[in-house]
């Protein structure tokens, strides 16, 4: 009886352990970078999807500072200076970010889709394929594709 309680203790506690380990949003992060901002970048991700763009900016300009290696934060201040319109900015963001990460999927999607805004469907067809090859189907890939669908690519 003590062994099968021993068990279910040790099981319970792997449970917990799991559950407390912290989440990524989806579409931002490849999970790549190690950093010990993970709140920062959590309460930038956070303005972000309230579309609070310009207090994220700060936000991620602070983080990206601190940890220059930090392909997601680099990541989500190129979508947000996307999203702010400052594209000179966000291509800069992600190339910082393809410089440390050149496998960084959301870094090749949301680049891709700044290349068809700016135009560019040929290098926006280049980083699917190669999302394509380093993923298949995954969701960053399935989002460009959509993308450059609607852009008549």
């Amino acid at each position: 009886m003590a062994h099968i309680f021993s068990s279910f203790l040790a099981g319970l506690v792997a449970v917990f352990s799991l559950l407390a380990m912290p989440a990524m949003a989806a579409g931002t992060s490849d999970g790549s970078s190690e950093t010990a901002s993970v709140s920062a970048y959590d309460e930038a991700k956070a303005m972000v999807d309230e579309g609070n763009f310009a207090a994220a900016l700060l936000k991620l300009l602070t983080l990206t500072k601190a940890e220059a290696k930090n392909a997601d934060a680099w990541n989500l201040l190129g979508f947000t200076y996307r999203k702010l319109g400052q594209l000179n900015d966000s291509d800069a963001a992600y190339l910082t970010v393809l410089s440390i990460n050149p496998d960084h999927l959301g870094a090749l999607e949301y680049q891709g889709e700044l290349f068809i805004t700016t135009g560019k469907l040929d290098e926006a067809k280049a980083n699917l394929a190669k999302l394509q090859a380093l993923c298949g189907t995954c969701e960053q890939a399935e989002d460009l594709e959509k993308a450059l669908k609607a852009a008549g690519a």
